[in-house]
């Protein structure tokens, strides 16, 4: 640099500061108001208690029990009767039917067994069949793809139905088609649309999943369950063959319960049975939060199928717009946001439930009601709006969760619904902004 540059450069250097000085006051607020709603500390998990009971009341559920875990934080509670006229409050082990969040542990054991070098997600069905059974390729229009893989049935994506047949009589929910049932059948299906280039909710492909996992690792689908998730993370009611005893603490709403029997036909699909108890676990296990002996892979939450690389989505956005497919899960809101949703719905026999979780708060809900309407998206936006809430990050206006802000503090007691009745008919005016529930599209669960 010349004589005359340096000269230049140090006339300017005053000059040069003013404008970096002036530009970091313009800043500033801006700067701080951002750290403030970053370090701003969380709503108490109690208060979560009057927007749960009116939630309740408004869901029309003869039985309710929630967990929500926070980094060290657990609070559960529970609403209603165990059953019509018990006027028996259900309790951390009342059993539950956790209907199609029997996929996400479906998908556990997938991401276990690629982790073991057993399986990949590549693998095509067919490697898997039972002998002289041909897994299709060909679509209803006679177009024929790649076949169907292991990831395609995870997302939905295998172009098959969602059911493709129910029990007879009184057998039983989840009873029906068994595997015997299925294999005879697939080979004459022809599918809706090529593998990998839609998504169609399916509990057929995950009941054909659950199958191709068994086949991998060469036992029953319950003993595979019992010694990869069960027996490490200390569930002791979580099933597929609940006991006389585990029957009796089974909640009941006033219609369409079904029998309480053996549902391993739907092991991979919708047959679990599980406790407000054992799904705490569970969550601290999905959150890789203290309290239990082993975590989950993170891969098991990830994205797999955007839904903007997909022709549609069908059956898979009752909590909300899907912005992506993973192993079962649906994530709402863009990837790696503090305010994206992994959650799962589930629904039937009597039963809504849902589970959801904020990876980037470290924090998770779970609820399973025994349903008297069809009050499943009620239950599942509603959680959306208070899960959001306690992790801090948005306040969704509307009675529920004002009255929870207004009793957010050490010593709010945890009542018993009865003493929220005053918000059954109560209404909730429309959010001014919200973070998690985004347009219905679709149905199924």
């Amino acid at each position: 640099m010349g004589a005359r540059s340096r000269r230049l450069a140090h006339q300017d250097r005053p000059i040069l500061f003013g404008r970096l000085l002036a530009s970091l006051i313009l800043f500033l607020p801006l700067s701080v108001h951002r750290v403030q709603a970053e370090t701003a500390p969380s709503p108490q998990l109690q208060s979560a208690d009057p927007f749960v009971a009116d939630l309740f009341h408004r869901s029309r559920s003869t039985g309710m029990v929630v967990v929500i875990v926070r980094d060290n934080q657990t609070w559960m509670q529970s609403y209603g009767q165990t059953y019509p006229g018990s006027h028996q409050k259900p309790s951390a082990d009342s059993l539950v039917r956790l209907c199609s969040l029997s996929k996400i542990m479906t998908t556990d054991l997938l991401v276990k067994l690629v982790a073991d070098g057993r399986v990949s997600l590549s693998d095509p069905l067919q490697k898997f069949a039972p002998r002289n059974v041909t897994v299709p390729d060909r679509t209803v229009r006679g177009l024929s793809g790649r076949p169907i893989t292991l990831r395609d049935l995870a997302t939905h994506t295998a172009g098959l139905p969602r059911e493709i047949a129910y029990p007879a009589g009184d057998s039983g929910h989840f009873t029906f088609p068994d595997y015997s049932f299925r294999w005879q059948w697939l080979p004459g299906y022809r599918l809706r649309f090529l593998p990998g280039t839609a998504a169609h909710y399916s509990n057929i492909g995950f009941d054909l999943l659950a199958d191709a996992l068994s086949a991998a690792a060469g036992k029953p689908y319950p003993q595979l369950f019992a010694d990869r998730i069960a027996k490490p993370l200390g569930l002791r009611d979580t099933t597929l063959s609940p006991t006389p005893g585990q029957c009796a603490r089974l909640l009941a709403g006033v219609r369409n319960e079904g029998r309480c029997t053996d549902t391993t036909a739907a092991a991979g699909s919708g047959g679990m049975y599980s406790t407000a108890n054992d799904m705490t676990r569970w969550l601290k296990y999905l959150l890789d939060l203290p309290g239990v002996p082993v975590h989950q892979d993170p891969a098991a939450t990830a994205t797999y199928v955007p839904s903007s690389e997909l022709r549609w989505t069908q059956g898979i956005g009752r909590a909300g717009v899907p912005n992506g497919i993973g192993l079962g899960w649906v994530h709402i809101n863009q990837p790696d946001d503090s305010t994206t949703i992994v959650e799962k719905t589930g629904g039937g026999a009597g039963f809504t439930t849902y589970i959801a979780l904020i990876p980037a708060r470290h924090i998770g809900i779970f609820v399973a009601a025994t349903e008297d309407q069809h009050g499943g998206p009620e239950i599942f936006h509603g959680s959306n709006d208070l899960l959001t809430y306690l992790a801090g990050l948005t306040l969704v206006p509307g009675n529920s969760v004002e009255l929870a802000a207004d009793e957010n503090r050490s010593d709010v007691q945890v009542g018993d619904a009865t003493l929220h009745k005053h918000h059954k008919h109560a209404e909730r005016p429309a959010p001014t902004r919200q973070i998690a529930r985004t347009n219905v599209v679709g149905a199924g669960q």
